[in-house]
């Protein structure tokens, strides 16, 4: 299995050396990297960072502020690192007028990007599946009112009450990319196989599903670098069961 890693669980380390980081995440086994920001890099530093680790780009946490305030040079960006999926990490949707707005922008801004090449996704956290102060469920909306992509966070679903195989199998035709995470169930991370998330189960879905899974893990215990080599260690044992 090729697994992926999403950078901001080691990013005690990327905010201080992109490149060295980079080398550290494929010589632990991860063949693809979630960018969750690039650090004053231009893209061809970032593209060169990647080819010289044999990494491939499976998508980045990236807002929409970027795509609203300068659209051409976002897109060029991400097209020059290989980028192919943009996921927004988040949006407001606090109020029924925030998640009015953040549904307006998806739906403008996602065939723009489609005829880019670029698949637009969101990203959840817990919040989205528990009524805003309109008593809206955010995710929900979204997927009613938008055809956005979603990467659902299996461990943040699991969090908010939700079964994420049930979810990453109901949603499996908007569903590219998921994360693979695990914690408790009032929202403590942990290192893959440390918490009580049904990690094993959403892995064995999602390879039945054909979905790429993108592993985060963002507690830094002892460092970054420490607990992604501890997931991978895991991930490693599941593969030659």
């Amino acid at each position: 299995m090729e697994y992926g890693l999403q950078l901001y669980s080691v990013r005690d380390f990327t905010e201080k050396d992109l490149a060295s980081t980079l080398k550290k995440v494929a010589q632990i086994g991860y063949k693809y990297v979630e960018f969750a920001g690039f650090f004053g890099h231009s893209a061809e530093e970032v593209k060169a960072m990647l080819a010289e680790n044999g990494l491939k780009v499976s998508g980045t946490h990236s807002g929409l502020a970027d795509l609203v305030n300068d659209f051409e040079g976002t897109v060029k960006y991400h097209k020059t690192i290989g980028n192919t999926n943009y996921i927004i990490p988040g949006a407001p949707w606090g109020t029924a007028a925030e998640l009015d707005d953040t549904i307006e922008k998806i739906n403008r801004l996602q065939p723009l990007l489609a005829a880019e090449g670029i698949t637009l996704a969101y990203h959840n956290h817990a919040g989205e599946f528990k009524p805003n102060a309109d008593g809206q469920i955010a995710h929900e909306e979204m997927e009613k009112r938008t055809s956005v992509n979603f990467q659902i966070d299996t461990f943040w679903a699991y969090a908010a009450g939700k079964d994420p195989v049930e979810l990453i199998t109901r949603l499996k035709d908007r569903v590219k990319i998921i994360h693979l995470k695990d914690g408790l169930a009032d929202g403590k991370g942990f290192a893959l196989g440390e918490g009580t998330a049904p990690v094993e189960a959403v892995r064995a879905k999602a390879i039945e599903l054909g979905m790429t899974m993108v592993v985060e893990s963002e507690t830094l215990q002892p460092d970054g670098i420490s607990e992604v080599t501890r997931c991978m260690e895991y991930l490693k044992k599941l593969d030659n069961k």
